[in-house]
């Protein structure tokens, strides 16, 4: 596996597009819209968010994709068209204008949408702009970029990627773009990410592959302990790279699956890296547990805990904090076994052996966690089970960015 340029334009088959038509109305916001289509139709997936309140896109797409297919996915910024007025109804509007430039049905058009919650949509900019929005489709790395600034709101940098295998002695590409800043939290945040490969892959096996590879990136990432309304991640894979076609489990699948897994933490290092205001990533790697999922709720809770996140932003060694949160995850294990370390390109230190403070310098505990990468490394010693989690320090900024988000 390696990773290559090229985004959701990297595989086969697919073109992409981002322009402003009017949803976004504030001078300095620019691309609003975004369309990504394959030249034939695709085995399709997706998974969303676990919030109870979900955007009408959601419920359109879930409808959709009751076939397992796909040919195109049309996306919007600003404005998320959640619990706001005709939101079902507009998103298949959506779904019928992408469906008549493009040429196919449109239960075959997957919608996504972001931005503020309770808004009427401005539906009819999107419908207008359609034209121009099909013809600025390219297959080219300029054109994955267009549509990953299109689907950005608080982002400050667009998230893309793209990775290429061997399957069956085929050359097999994955490309993918996100967003995700802010109301990011395990179980999928505000983000979307759209994921497109050439792979042969039945509607089954595609979506099997699909939740275990978020369950190993999307769900565990947490900027600020809000679960959106919106969450989206979805896939089209239109077989053109010309493997024989995955039907079942076996060492094709393990293939894939590896590499649309690594595409996918790469995208989701690259939200919790972006959390707003975020100055840090934090990366919690836990180690020697029970089990991984007692890992796993363990790093959690670490990377979701306010306090701790609040001293790695001030570079403060505070490694108590990592013990409460851990102590509060609602895992059972035994304090006395833990070391905590800290660690960074600027080097590594032990903070906590078994479960008790141990003197250390602290100039050098400060010079590792100003790095802009932080890892929380955690040894458990009860067991083999590991896991990582990611999320980001909390900010000055991440309280003014959400004060006035609305207004």
């Amino acid at each position: 596996m390696k990773w290559i340029e090229g985004g959701v334009c990297a595989a086969q088959g697919f073109r992409a597009a981002g322009i402003h038509v009017g949803v976004k109305t504030h001078a300095s916001w620019k691309k609003d819209v975004a369309l990504i289509v394959s030249d034939v139709d695709c085995a399709a997936a997706a998974v969303f968010t676990k919030n109870v309140v979900k955007a009408a896109p959601i419920h359109v797409d879930m409808a959709h994709l009751a076939d397992g297919k796909a040919r195109a996915i049309v996306a919007n910024s600003g404005n998320a068209n959640a619990c706001a007025p005709n939101g079902e109804e507009n998103a298949e509007r959506m779904c019928a204008a992408a469906a008549k430039a493009v040429g196919c049905r449109a239960e075959d058009v997957l919608v996504s949408s972001t931005g503020v919650i309770g808004q009427t949509l401005n539906v009819e900019a999107i419908e207008k702009g359609m034209p121009e929005l099909y013809a600025a489709l390219e297959r080219s790395p300029e054109a994955s970029d267009a549509a990953g600034h299109a689907i950005m709101t608080t982002d400050t940098v667009k998230k893309e990627a793209a990775v290429e295998t061997m399957i069956g002695g085929k050359t097999v590409r994955i490309g993918g773009i996100a967003k995700g800043s802010g109301m990011i939290h395990p179980n999928m945040g505000t983000m979307l990410c759209f994921l497109t490969t050439d792979c042969a892959i039945s509607s089954a096996m595609i979506k099997t592959a699909l939740l275990a590879a978020a369950k190993a990136s999307f769900n565990r990432i947490s900027v600020d302990g809000d679960t959106s309304t919106n969450d989206t991640c979805c896939v089209l894979a239109n077989g053109l790279a010309g493997n024989t076609p995955i039907e079942a489990p076996g060492p094709d699948y393990e293939a894939f699956l590896e590499a649309l897994q690594a595409l996918c933490v790469d995208l989701a290092k690259r939200m919790a890296s972006d959390g707003e205001g975020a100055k840090h990533l934090i990366t919690c790697s836990v180690s020697g547990a029970a089990s991984e999922e007692s890992a796993e709720i363990i790093s959690k809770s670490v990377i979701s805990s306010t306090l701790t996140k609040a001293a790695i932003f001030g570079a403060d060694a505070n490694w108590g904090r990592v013990l409460c949160a851990m102590g509060y995850s609602g895992e059972a294990f035994q304090p006395d076994k833990v070391d905590v370390r800290f660690a960074s390109g600027a080097g590594e230190i032990l903070v906590c052996r078994q479960g008790r403070g141990v003197g250390f310098d602290e100039d050098l505990a400060k010079k590792i966690l100003t790095e802009h990468d932080v890892e929380i490394r955690i040894a458990m010693g009860e067991g083999s089970g590991a896991c990582t989690c990611w999320g980001c320090d909390i900010t000055y900024d991440y309280i003014k960015i959400n004060g006035d988000y609305r207004t």
